[in-house]
């Protein structure tokens, strides 16, 4: 297999669109034209990681965290992020990294560590905002289902769970085409006017062209009067962190127990214990201390992430109990996403969870 086929369905799944503007997802060595004999799919991407792919004959490492952050300026393998780069090119082993592109869908990282907790009414803890665009066109009254059909098959008017959505209202459109043209409509040099409709629909900003596109396909008109608006609204599909419930509230021991043997903690950081249930759960993989109001606001039990700073935890101010269980350790599951997508897309292709633990924090 060639390995573009499989960067279009992990894209598809999560596009890099939606990573943040700090990040670096995507492919980091190797080119899309390479045809691929496995994967290792892995949190991060080591030494350990590479020495692994070259065992098992897999020339693609997909990781969570991207290897190369910021800017490299030198390959002289003074540090592991060098000389990890410098192995993988020599083996010609390609590494894509996809990070906070999967952190924001919907189905990425945080359903999956829902999932193991078992929540239910899962949702978007943070939506993303300037995600969605307005399309608004005007269409001969003739043409009004083909050209919307043709919008809805390439994304546009879905909202939370309805698809198909779209708005129209009926008017009158004039138009007068000089000696160039040769109208759809009417006669060159004479004014003409047409029962039009307005129409109005919704579409995630990074299928502008595809929307465009089928517009232009669709639409009679030789010029197509069309406007396009950024919107504020937040969209529930993307964002940071989730929401959900236990199906049966249980004390805070009762949870940080299961907490502990689910996700195989040694330790739990958390703040003073608020004697009261747990029943909504607020969480965010990884670094997620910038999402505590968030949490709060959502009026959660409990909030569980990592890496919180020693006066962070003073912000809960007995709101909520805050749950520290380490960076690795929140999003150790990531890679069976990984699994999933590709096992479903390509069951013939090899892949393989690393069996190499790089969580660099050891407890003593």
């Amino acid at each position: 297999m060639i390995l573009k086929e499989l960067l279009a369905e992990l894209e598809s799944f999560a596009p890099l669109s939606y990573q943040e503007t700090y990040d670096n997802c995507g492919l980091l060595t190797g080119h899309k034209e390479l045809e691929i004999t496995g994967a290792i799919l892995s949190l991060d991407c080591t030494e350990e990681i590479v020495n692994e792919a070259i065992t098992k004959n897999c020339n693609l490492i997909i990781a969570h965290h991207p290897i190369i952050f910021s800017g490299l300026k030198k390959l002289n393998g003074n540090n592991y992020i060098e000389r990890t780069i410098i192995k993988a090119i020599q083996h010609n082993i390609a590494i894509y990294a996809c990070h906070t592109n999967l952190d924001n869908v919907k189905l990425g990282v945080n359903k999956k560590i829902a999932d193991k907790i078992g929540l239910i009414n899962q949702q978007i803890l943070s939506p993303k905002k300037s995600i969605l665009k307005k399309l608004v066109t005007f269409v001969p009254a003739t043409h009004i289902d083909s050209v919307r059909e043709g919008l809805f098959n390439v994304g546009a008017g879905h909202i939370g769970n309805y698809d198909q959505c779209s708005f129209m209202l009926e008017g009158t459109g004039t138009f007068r085409g000089n000696e160039f043209t040769n109208p759809f409509i009417g006669k060159k040099g004479i004014i003409t006017y047409e029962k039009e409709l307005r129409l109005e629909v919704i579409f995630e900003s990074m299928n502008e062209s595809q929307i465009l596109s089928a517009l232009k396909q669709q639409h009679p008109y030789e010029e197509i009067a069309f406007d396009i608006y950024q919107l504020e609204n937040t969209y529930q599909n993307i964002g940071s962190g989730v929401t959900g419930e236990l199906e049966k509230e249980i004390t805070e021991i009762e949870f940080l127990e299961q907490l502990k043997k689910t996700f195989k903690l040694k330790v739990i950081k958390h703040t003073s214990l608020l004697n009261k249930s747990i029943k909504k759960v607020a969480l965010c993989g990884g670094s997620g201390s910038f999402l505590l109001k968030n949490a709060i606001n959502s009026k959660s039990d409990i909030y569980i992430s990592s890496d919180f700073k020693y006066h962070e935890f003073f912000d809960a101010e007995n709101k909520i109990l805050i749950a520290d269980i380490g960076h690795y350790e929140s999003e150790q599951f990531t890679p069976e996403i990984f699994y999933e997508i590709i096992s479903k897309k390509f069951p013939n292709f090899v892949s393989y969870l690393t069996e190499t633990n790089t969580n660099p924090v050891n407890y003593f």
